[in-house]
């Protein structure tokens, strides 16, 4: 059964998103605080972190920092009271995989946490090489110059999706739905931040990318 687990210290909302999503047949666990969500983290290993931001005792970003330091692959989602773009923008830097802004809706969630879900139950049937980098679509794992580099679940398919259209450009529209499934135009900043990781992660100087190219007023292309 897949695993979610939700830190939130609003106990009604935290209370009602674990009611909701095991009628859709989730496994939930809890967490009110910051320290508490990290242990929880660690040692339940979920697929999935719903995770707020604004969180006692450790905030979100923390919580965040030391997941991905640890080695954790789970898809991040996070919940935001926060309107500032900078704010979300810092969220996935860390790597979070996408955010909903509060107040949301439910369904909008669950839909949100559906999409997440699909990009790692069903990677890429397909390896791919391009200058020292090697990315293995089975195992999800890639590496440079034969060593691993650690990818978010949506940096990796965002990385699959550029690959996979063979040095086409893809607008950020297109990449919103088909890596995180949606395609509100204000999120068109999310496609941004993951491209900045995977040029900080991949390309010898990410300032002046030899693979990941952008197309001026169109999106993204990846050279091979």
């Amino acid at each position: 059964m897949t695993k979610i687990l939700i830190v939130e210290d609003n106990a009604d909302l935290a209370f009602g998103l674990r009611n909701n999503l095991e009628i859709e047949g989730y496994e939930v666990a809890v967490a009110h605080d910051g320290v508490a969500g990290l242990a929880a983290a660690q040692s339940h290993a979920p697929d999935l972190v719903v995770l707020d931001l604004m969180l006692p005792q450790m905030d979100g970003y923390r919580v965040l920092h030391e997941l991905r330091a640890s080695g954790s692959k789970a898809a991040v989602l996070l919940l935001t009271a926060r309107s500032e773009e900078a704010d979300k923008v810092r969220g996935l830097r860390l790597g979070a995989d996408d955010y909903v802004t509060k107040p949301f809706g439910v369904l909008e969630l669950i839909a949100r946490i559906e999409a997440l879900l699909r990009r790692t139950r069903h990677p890429s049937r397909k390896n791919f090489r391009f200058g020292d980098i090697e990315v293995d679509g089975d195992r999800r794992t890639v590496l440079r110059d034969g060593a691993a580099v650690t990818l978010t679940p949506m940096e990796f398919d965002l990385l699959v999706a550029l690959l996979k259209r063979g040095g086409a450009v893809a607008s950020r529209v297109e990449l919103l739905q088909e890596v995180w499934g949606h395609s509100a135009a204000v999120l068109t900043r999310t496609v941004d931040t993951h491209i900045a990781e995977l040029r900080r992660k991949l390309e010898r100087d990410p300032a002046a990318p030899e693979f990941i190219l952008t197309a001026r007023k169109a999106g993204y292309r990846l050279s091979q």
